[in-house]
């Protein structure tokens, strides 16, 4: 008997390890809510039922019959079960609670929560058109408009404000406020106090985002700034600018990258709230076109529509969109959290269970040229071979048409949705520092470094290879994340490493990003009326115009996209001028997120799942593609709609391969160009074009026109 509770104790305690890994809850009550509010919590939170099912070790069946309260759990799954949904209800309590209504009936005793995730403004989707009252409390005609009051009164207000030069600060919702210009702490002050600006955390033990002021033309003239920033290297402003100085007087400071188009105004904070102002200088480049379109252009009551519904949806901005992406990673996943010291009962930071707590060292082969590590095996301008650096990139790859597909009239190219974000998505990457190990033994299961020879692999020679972003076959012994590995085993191919560099400790880290990334997409393109599960006709017909439909929805998506591809490439910044040499560190290595085993393994993943979709349309259906470009692949086709050449059966497409629609991993139109042209362009440039870089607009730019 005694056996049997200490197995079910040690049992009971994993199970607690994996939910503390999704929310980092409290003790647990005996309580279980109703079934609805079951499924209402998970879904609130954006975990699906298989993560539930992977935390709590059952079946996805079984969570779906909880939900369905076809079943109960039992002991010991029931006291973690409720240990997770306690803490869901905690962070996503009930409207009814929110208003103070009593709450729906649970299976057991009452449990009182506190609501510690309140619903953020809602921004409207059409232009405000506000009218200016005399003083600085929000306008009833803004509030008409469609401002929803949050329910943490820090914040009422939303989490920005763009202040133009006649004082008038434009809001989240429509939302408008009179504020001071006569010197930046006068703002500064403003931001902070009476503005309620600011947006609440995305996990229990995170950080509240700070107030952003964006700055326009205007209202850099009102504040004594320039027009435009002389420092075009450095880009800030002198240290003795006199409106630095009116700062230091008042006993602000500034990060070390000093004020610049993006830039933090803070105190040493005290014991009651984090003293903090970020700014965006829009004259001075903080919108960067590249992410944001011609938002730069916009008036300010749109431009904070635009900045509103970005930071409700993803995370209030906080530099570029790759700088945004990388916050929100830790944002959702903070590396630590409050813990009790067993030996003095008083609450210490601890290590967060499933985050990136602390900067590890990379292994050797995952550095990028000029790491230190680099610098100490090779000699300077050495270049490194395949069995000496891991190459995990996106697809380049392109090949001539055969005289078969010369005879068809088009080629057409389809681009997979959010394919980084998609990749990242359910993906376990490492945690901890790398072991070393020689002659291991293949896991798919352990992420990590393996060195391998996949030389003999071949493949129709109409099809890249899965296992070089050339697609050029192998030739002989490289460096492999685990999913490349992983797929080489999955097409039936023995895998031996000679070595590895393997992540014990791991998980499902981009989980939570990927989540709120893809929902921020999806209710983005739904509001330019592109919905999941449109029939493919009326979905190629909606995303023919969707992107002028409404710019200011239009810059979102862009920005969305954006904040995917720039986070991940973040995870492996490299050192930037400034002094800097090859083989000294550079800041960006001191990050715990700085991480470019994960950005290879979510590259490595999005690369063999365009491949594996390739490799069944070959298949099945004999077909082909003739240019690969990261997520962007073009086929012969004899119509110009991806309806004419894309296999079907049944009125379904084919089961594994590519398939249209608006949720990440599935594909839209991307372009359709004449096979004449396509021919013409490789007379014209040679071999080394890459068609799928030209396939929208038909033009040779030397710009990526994908995602």
């Amino acid at each position: 008997m005694r056996a049997e509770v200490a197995l079910v104790s040690h049992e009971q305690n994993g199970l607690f390890a994996s939910v503390d890994a999704l929310l980092e809850q409290a003790a647990a009550s005996d309580a279980l809510p109703v079934p609805a509010e079951r499924k209402r919590l998970r879904e609130a939170a954006g975990l699906s039922q298989d993560q539930v099912a992977r935390a709590l070790d059952v079946r996805r069946e079984t969570v779906t019959g909880w939900e369905a309260g076809r079943t109960e759990p039992r002991p010991p799954k029931r006291a973690a079960y409720i240990r997770l949904l306690d803490g869901l209800a905690d962070r996503f309590p009930a409207p009814a609670a929110s208003s103070g209504a009593a709450p729906g009936p649970r299976t057991g005793p009452p449990v009182i929560t506190q609501p510690q995730r309140p619903a953020l403004p809602v921004p409207t989707t059409g232009p405000a058109t506000p009218i200016r009252p005399p003083v600085t409390a929000p306008r009833p005609a803004a509030q008409k408009a469609g401002a929803v009051p949050a329910a943490d009164a820090r914040f009422a207000h939303g989490p920005l404000a763009v202040v133009d030069g006649d004082g008038t600060a434009y809001g989240a919702g429509g939302l408008v406020l009179d504020c001071p210009l006569t010197d930046l702490p006068a703002l500064v002050d403003w931001a902070l106090g009476e503005a309620k600006l600011g947006a609440a955390r995305l996990h229990r033990s995170g950080k509240d985002a700070d107030p952003l002021i964006v700055l326009t033309v205007s209202a850099v003239q009102r504040l004594g700034l320039p027009a435009v920033l002389e420092d075009r290297r450095g880009l800030r402003l002198p240290d003795d600018h006199p409106v630095l100085k009116q700062l230091a007087k008042a006993q602000w400071k500034l990060t070390k990258r000093g004020f610049g188009p993006w830039a933090r105004v803070y105190r040493t904070a005290d014991s009651t709230r984090r003293q903090c102002v970020q700014f965006a200088v829009v004259p001075w480049g903080a919108l960067d076109t590249r992410s944001w379109g011609s938002a730069h252009q916009l008036q300010p009551a749109e431009l904070a529509r635009l900045l509103g519904t970005y930071a409700t949806r993803v995370l209030t901005p906080c530099g570029s969109t790759a700088v945004t992406g990388l916050e929100l990673m830790t944002a959702l996943r903070p590396p630590t959290r409050a813990v009790k010291d067993p030996a003095t009962g008083n609450w210490v930071s601890g290590a967060m269970p499933g985050s990136l707590s602390e900067a590890v060292e990379c292994a050797p082969p995952e550095a990028p040229d000029g790491h230190p590590a680099v610098a100490a095996l090779y000699p300077r301008f050495h270049q490194r071979t395949p069995d000496q650096v891991l190459d995990e990139e996106a697809y380049q790859w392109a090949r001539p048409l055969t005289d078969e597909e010369c005879m068809k009239p088009y080629v057409v190219g389809i681009d997979v949705n959010m394919a980084f974000a998609a990749a990242a998505n359910r993906l376990t990457v490492g945690l901890s520092a790398p072991v070393h190990v020689h002659r291991p033994v293949f896991d798919a299961k352990l992420p990590g470094s393996w060195l391998a020879d996949l030389s003999h692999i071949t493949f129709d020679e109409r099809l890249p290879s899965p296992f070089t972003p050339h697609g050029e076959r192998p030739t002989g012994p490289a460096w492999y994340a685990t999913p490349t590995l992983a797929y080489a085993a999955e097409l039936g191919y023995q895998i031996t490493p000679l070595e590895a560099y393997l992540r014990y400790e791991h998980g499902p880290y981009l989980d939570a990003w990927y989540t709120r990334l893809r929902d921020a997409y999806i209710a983005t393109m739904a509001d330019l009326g592109i919905t999941p599960g449109m029939p493919d006709e009326q979905f190629l017909a909606a995303m023919v115009g969707h992107q002028h439909t409404d710019p200011v929805l239009a810059a979102v998506l862009s920005a969305i996209k954006a904040t995917v591809k720039g986070g991940i490439g973040k995870l492996r910044e490299r050192a930037r001028s400034g002094g800097w040499r090859p083989g000294e560190p550079w800041p960006a290595l001191a990050r715990p997120t700085w991480r470019p085993d994960i950005r290879a393994a979510v590259i490595a993943n999005a690369r063999v799942n365009m491949h594996r979709k390739m490799l069944k349309l070959a298949h099945h259906a004999d077909l082909y593609p003739v240019a690969i470009l990261s997520d962007c692949a073009v086929y012969a086709s004899d119509g110009p709609s991806p309806l004419d050449f894309l296999p079907y059966q049944d009125g379904k497409p084919l089961p594994g391969g590519f398939r249209l629609g608006v949720s990440p991993g599935m594909v839209k139109h991307e372009g359709t160009q004449s096979v004449l042209w396509a021919e013409g362009l490789l007379e014209e440039h040679g071999p080394d074009v890459n068609i799928a870089r030209h396939i929208k607009s038909g033009i040779v730019s030397g710009q990526d026109e994908g995602e």
